[in-house]
């Protein structure tokens, strides 16, 4: 994903943020919604690919919404270190051949009899 794509992805979240226009940058606070009826919205916080946040309020109840990350911006080295991080883990087997030796009768006579 490139650059353009990115920064229009961060737009349009921005846009669906506050509705179907963006706010007008005159008003002393143009962070508020200022309609007497208005679907609820959800404090949310966008992070992009380069680390920095930008709050927002959202439609869906999210936390955080973060954008994908350009793959092919990074180093070669920190390139597969992601695509390292997204495969899936193996499980180590381990095979439990334990000798049980343990034997019961060796304690009875530490045993109280009623």
């Amino acid at each position: 994903m490139n650059q353009m794509a990115v920064s229009t992805l961060a737009a349009n979240i921005i846009r669906m943020s506050f509705g179907a226009e963006l706010p007008d940058l005159t008003l002393p606070c143009p962070s508020m919604v200022h309609r007497s009826i208005y679907a609820r919205r959800y404090p949310t916080v966008m992070v992009l690919p380069n680390g920095a946040t930008i709050n927002l309020s959202y439609h869906e109840p999210r936390r955080i919404i973060k954008l994908p990350l350009d793959l092919s911006q990074l180093s070669e080295t920190e390139r597969k270190a992601r695509i390292e991080k997204r495969k899936p883990k193996q499980k180590i087997r381990i095979d439990d051949d334990v000798e049980d030796t343990f034997n019961a009768n060796k304690y009875l006579k530490y045993m109280k009899k009623k």
